[in-house]
Order: structure tokens, then C-alpha cells, then sequence
């Protein structure tokens, strides 16, 4: 999730390309021996664990990477008639209902689904999606600036709005990012439908930076993240995720005693990521493969380090870098996807209106 940027909402703006579309790219995943996974620019996964998953099943694996997970999910809806692949993976909890309403799946009840926790089965009655992995988006902090300016970090949204935190806060845009749409879901679940405009009046009153995307958040602007350092970022919070610390430890240089960062636990919202059976899918057997392979312990164990994400199997170990540098938030907030399909476009409108005017 981390190593590359997202982007979320671009459906009816216009913003969608479609270089690789229409059924001359589907031919590709004709062979019936490849099994083709359509996914966003974050996929990860071990050279062993596939070459692994490819002698057991019988199948190559093939991957189309197509830019941020909500740019992949409307090109998926665009082209979902000749379908570039197989498998989408990478629709998250705040972009489904729309994957779900355009009817962008076929229903699949994966072997080991039972071993998946209750909470991430959030199409359990029909089976369309299967939960791969969660993590919680939340404001990080830089250590070192709290402690040189004697200042507490922040630890809730209400937080956040205080004049102590004045100028510190960049968040990506509610538009245009899966975290930036995350926090501000995770703000609407804190203070109620009504309640969330004044708490981002507040906000913007108190200095609030939006950027476009978690890249630029995190990398450039973010004082606490090694290419923020770089950058000369001024801002000490950032909106990113419960395991960017543990990222800022694996890829110090010289690995630190401790992580530079730390997450204000009580701003976290739940993200949970899913994989499906395109619709039209050429090799519904393979695809159906890869899918068993997504929820089994050998990739949920892989997964973590690759993509900076949390297994949603039991039982499924989690490195030990991830419970000591960035444990999974112990109340995060969470919303019903019906709650995010009824209201996602009207907020993220009244949002921008209200932030970025």
C-alpha cells in the first residue's frame, strides 16, 4: 500500500485512460494455462511465493499493474464487458460498492474463506469479493520534532483541530487519494453526517495542508519520512498508515533501535482491500486458483512485508516488526459499505467545496 501512490475517486471526471482497453487486450489471457491478475500499481509479491503458487497450480501467472487502486477500479468497470484479466485485485472497502453495483464480478466462494475473520467479509452473502488484506490509515507523527519542541503529539481528531497543532497537518485530497477518502470516512464515522463539515471547518481554520496524493504527502512534505528529511518537509503530521512506521524501519540504511515515526491511534480508519472473479473472465478456472492462493497461510505470511498490509486470516503470523513498530489500531474506525455507497460522492463534493475553495 505503501510504496506507491493511490488514487481514488476519478470516475466521471474524465480522468480515466484507456490505453490497454477493448477485447484486442483480452485475448491475451485467452491461454488457458495463464491466469491473468488485473491489480493497482501496489501489488507485491515474493519471487518464491508466486514461482510456488505457479508449479502447484499449473498456471503462469501474469500481471497487469493499472495505476492507482481507484483508476484501476473504473477502468476494470469500463472494460468489464472484455476484461483485461481474470482477477482484480485491490478494491477497498470505500471504492466496492461501486465495483459491486456495476456488476464487475462473478461470484466465488474461495477454499479457506472459512479461515478469513468475520469482520472483513463484507460481501458474505454473495460471495462476488474475497477479503485479502486489511491496514489502518492514520495521522503519523515525527518523533524527533515533538520531542525538540516539548510538545505532546496528537492522539484523536479532536486533536488535530487544536491551536497547538496550528500549520503541522498535511492530508492528501478526499478526491483524489484512497487515505485522504479513508480519513475523511474515518472523520464522518467520529462526528456523524452532520457533525463532519464543522470538525474540517475547524481543520482548515487551523492550517491543514491537501496535496493530491500519499506520495507527495508522505515522501516531500511529511518531516518525519526518510524522503520528506530529503525534501526539507516542514509538516510533522501526516495522514498515511498504522505501518508506515515499521516501512521507515525495514528500509533505514542503518536500521534503527526504534521507528522515527508514530501513529495518533485514535485517528485510524479500517481499510480493508479485496480480490474477485471478473465477470467475463476468459480462465475462470485459473482465476478461481489464484484466488485460493490470495487467502492461503503461505501469501497471507508473504503479504506484510511486500505490500505493508495485515493478513485477514487467523492465525496467519505477522513479521515481528509490524507488533513492535506499527501494530494494527485497537479501535479503528470503521463504516458499513452501504453507510460509504449512499454518501462517498456527496461528501467528497461538500469536501472539496468546503476545504479547497
Amino acid at each position: 500500500m505503501h510504496n506507491k501512490t493511490f488514487v481514488a475517486v476519478a470516475v466521471g471526471l474524465g480522468l480515466i485512460s484507456l490505453s490497454a482497453c477493448g477485447s484486442g487486450e483480452s485475448k491475451s489471457s485467452g491461454d488457458s494455462r495463464t491466469v491473468t491478475l488485473v491489480s493497482h500499481n501496489s501489488w507485491a509479491v515474493s519471487k518464491k511465493v508466486q514461482r510456488d503458487f505457479e508449479k502447484q497450480s499449473g498456471y503462469k501467472l501474469r500481471v497487469l499493474e493499472d495505476g492507482d487502486a481507484g483508476q484501476a477500479v473504473n477502468k476494470a468497470i469500463l472494460t468489464k464487458d472484455h476484461p483485461q484479466g481474470d482477477v482484480f485485485f485491490g478494491v477497498d472497502n470505500t471504492l466496492l460498492s461501486r465495483a459491486l453495483d456495476n456488476g464487475l464480478f462473478q461470484p466465488y466462494t474461495a477454499k479457506g474463506l472459512d479461515k478469513v475473520g468475520a469482520p472483513y467479509q463484507l460481501d458474505k452473502d454473495k460471495h462476488r469479493v474475497t477479503p485479502v488484506d486489511y491496514g489502518d490509515i492514520c495521522v503519523n507523527y515525527d518523533k524527533a520534532w515533538f520531542s525538540k519542541h516539548k510538545l505532546a503529539p496528537p492522539r484523536t481528531f479532536a486533536d488535530l483541530a487544536e491551536p497547538a497543532y496550528k500549520n503541522l497537518l498535511v492530508t492528501e485530497n478526499a478526491a483524489t487519494s484512497s487515505p485522504g477518502l479513508g480519513f475523511l470516512l474515518g472523520s464522518a464515522a467520529e462526528y456523524g453526517d452532520q457533525g463532519w463539515p464543522d470538525y474540517w471547518k475547524k481543520l482548515k481554520a487551523n492550517g491543514v495542508k491537501v496535496v493530491d496524493g500519499w506520495e507527495q504527502a508522505y515522501s516531500q512534505e511529511f518531516s518525519g519520512s526518510t524522503g520528506g528529511r530529503k525534501a526539507g518537509g516542514d509538516r510533522p503530521l501526516v495522514v498515511s498508515y498504522a505501518s508506515s512506521p515499521p516501512a521507515e524501519v525495514i528500509y533505514a540504511k542503518k536500521r534503527p533501535s526504534t521507528a522515527p515515526t508514530g501513529v495518533a491511534t485514535g485517528t485510524c480508519f479500517r481499510q480493508i482491500e479485496f480480490a474477485g472473479l471478473l465477470d467475463n473472465a476468459r480462465n475462470t478456472k485459473g482465476g478461481k486458483a489464484f484466488i485460493d492462493f490470495l487467502v492461503s497461510k503461505e501469501f497471507q505470511e508473504d503479504m506484510p512485508l511486500n505490500m505493508y498490509v495485515y493478513p485477514v486470516v487467523r492465525g496467519a503470523a505477522v513479521p515481528t516488526e509490524f507488533t513492535e513498530y506499527g501494530p494494527a489500531a485497537e479501535h479503528p474506525e470503521t463504516m458499513a459499505p452501504g453507510k460509504i455507497a449512499a454518501n462517498r460522492d456527496q461528501w467528497v463534493k461538500s469536501w472539496t467545496s468546503l476545504v479547497l475553495r
